[in-house]
């Protein structure tokens, strides 16, 4: 029987840097504890797992992948199994839950808050990243999932606050005041949450929370199909105004980074995650506001990429480009 476990939520819009946040936790969690990491994507090629591996290898960390779009669906059945799976497995002394970023956190609540995971999960501060910068585009402010993760708020964190021009701060309390959000404010860069921040008790712990929205219902693949023959599969996604798609090359194709590289730098797409096995070694690439980042891995299963967006077109040809710059051996 698992008691009271200290969980936190860590939410925020798409590209705010929420793995990067998850990624810098893990190396500064304390050396004897267990941690359990359950991650949701909106696009059916999970990338996330991949990207945190190093962690993941670390002693202590163990984590489990939802793909698959928004809450309204991984939320369901899907999520629930992962996340009594990782209770189990993992006997964790924390858990850490990170929605898709155009998910609908008080989805995962409503899950956190079924009398079951009550008697076993302690819910502590859920931790919405924003990049205040994008107050100034109403694709972001007029998106209701935006706003509802900063409403759901305990702590908001002013994410990438470094390339802040000057008046973002006060711009950002100034729209939570709009909200009727009441979540206090502090700025950090490059994922340094403070591991402090974890440990206030979640408004939501015992409060009740609003009737369900209404939003997108839609189909998703198996999360096990198998690889077809030809050595990879397509897989799409679309909903909340975004269309997602991804790849999973086998492990036999190997890319020529020389080629690969310009290839995703110069892709147009809203957000932008890939690893692949290349002939200069295994690179994990994130793509955000027109910035490409590498870093390198030490291993991983296969080669996946998936990209999100609101004009597909956009990358219709990027299969076959893929093709003819990889060599299956």
């Amino acid at each position: 029987m698992f008691t009271q476990i200290p969980t936190n939520i860590i939410t925020g819009f798409l590209g705010v840097g929420k793995t990067t946040a998850i990624q810098q936790l893990l190396k500064n969690k304390p050396v004897e504890e267990r941690w359990a990491v359950l991650v949701n994507e909106f696009g059916e090629i999970g990338i996330d797992a991949s990207l945190l591996a190093n962690e993941q290898q670390s002693t202590g960390v163990f984590m489990k992948e939802v793909p698959g779009g928004c809450m309204c669906c991984a939320a369901g059945i899907p999520m629930q199994v992962a996340l009594s799976q990782l209770i189990r497995q993992a006997k964790p002394d924390r858990i850490l839950i990170e929605p898709t970023g155009l998910g609908h956190p008080l989805e995962v609540i409503r899950v956190l808050q079924q009398p079951h995971y009550r008697e076993v999960l302690d819910l502590r501060t859920v931790i919405t990243l924003v990049d205040a910068r994008k107050l100034a585009d109403a694709r972001y402010t007029e998106h209701d999932t935006f706003n509802q993760q900063l409403q759901v708020a305990d702590l908001v964190v002013a994410h990438k606050e470094d390339l802040y021009q000057g008046a973002e701060m006060d711009q950002l309390t100034d729209y939570l005041s709009q909200l009727e959000s009441q979540a206090p404010v502090v700025g950090c860069s490059n994922g340094q949450l403070n591991l402090s921040w974890l440990e206030a008790v979640s408004k939501h712990r015992a409060d009740k929370v609003p009737a369900e929205s209404s939003h997108q219902h839609h189909d998703h693949y198996q999360a096990d199909d198998e690889i077809p023959a030809c050595g990879y599969l397509r897989k799409d996604n679309q909903g909340e105004g975004y269309y997602s798609s991804g790849w999973i090359f086998s492990p036999e194709f190997e890319f020529r980074y020389a080629d690969l590289e310009p290839l995703l730098m110069g892709l147009e797409s809203e957000r932008l995650k890939a690893v692949f096995i290349t002939d200069e070694g295994i690179f994990a690439f994130n793509q955000m506001d027109s910035v490409l980042k590498v870093q390198a891995l030490d291993e991983v299963m296969d080669s996946r990429i998936e990209v999100i967006g609101e004009e597909p077109d956009h990358w219709a040809g990027l299969e076959q480009q893929l093709l003819e710059m990889a060599v299956r051996c």
